[in-house]
């Protein structure tokens, strides 16, 4: 056998590896995932959260419908970066999964088995002909018996638990930003700070909850709740007091 033809022909199916083991239309959904707009989750002792950036799209386009936090089921909500639609189907795929599992079980779903569940979904679109890989990240912040919980699902059908992580545009200023500053022990008020502040240091406008999503779920009420544009202003303005954040 002939490894002579050049790496590009290799990216042309999902079904080929290349030489060095590769499959170059995975590699380029993660690309898709790189140019989405930042998105950030974290967990502490007491809380899970997730924060995302917002981008003005067009002048005509009402951004006030446009939604990137989203309730999975009353303990656990996502956000996702990379290709709008594929994240759209995925969330409404855990959605069903998680409605699943209260009426076959009478229990809310471990958070690891809804993101499980996804990226079964994701790998099975890496290793058939005539399909393509999810071009999205989505990240699960909620809690369940084991405590809060924080996954992020891989266009390659991996996942992992994390303490803090961020994917998208400006994922590496955040993630500097989370390695000096972040705390498990930190209270439910600290984690939401902590999130917002995070996304609000990388915006290249202004910070305000028209640039800002945010939702969360603590360890008391066990209910994610997105958070409303008037709770994020007032988040933003205290970490202004505190010299936390230039405004």
């Amino acid at each position: 056998m002939s490894f002579g033809i050049s790496a590009a022909a290799y990216d042309r199916a999902i079904t080929i590896f290349s030489p060095d083991g590769r499959i170059y239309q995975v590699e380029y959904a993660f690309e898709s995932v790189r140019r989405g707009w930042t998105t950030v989750g974290l967990k502490s002792k007491t809380a899970a959260m997730v924060v995302v950036e917002k981008k003005k799209i067009a002048p005509l386009v009402d951004e006030n419908l446009i939604q990137k936090i989203f309730k999975i089921d009353d303990h656990v909500g996502s956000s996702f970066a990379g290709i709008a639609s594929d994240g759209r189907v995925l969330i409404e795929y855990a959605r069903q999964a998680a409605l699943l599992h209260r009426l076959y079980y009478d229990e809310p779903a471990p958070v690891e088995y809804l993101a499980k569940r996804v990226c079964d979904v994701k790998q099975a679109y890496t290793q058939h002909a005539g399909v393509r890989p999810f071009g999205v990240a989505v990240i699960f912040a909620g809690i369940d018996e084991q405590g809060t919980q924080l996954f992020m699902t891989e266009p390659s059908g991996r996942y992992l638990s994390y303490y803090a992580v961020a994917i998208g545009e400006k994922a590496n200023a955040v993630s500097e930003f989370m390695e000096k500053n972040y705390k498990y022990d930190m209270s439910v008020e600290e984690t939401i700070k902590l999130g917002i502040q995070a996304i609000a240091s990388v915006l290249d406008v202004k910070p305000s909850s028209e640039f800002i999503e945010a939702g969360y779920v603590d360890a008391s009420s066990r209910k994610f709740k997105i958070m409303s544009r008037q709770e994020i202003d007032d988040v933003l303005r205290q970490l202004a007091k505190e010299g936390k954040l230039k405004m």
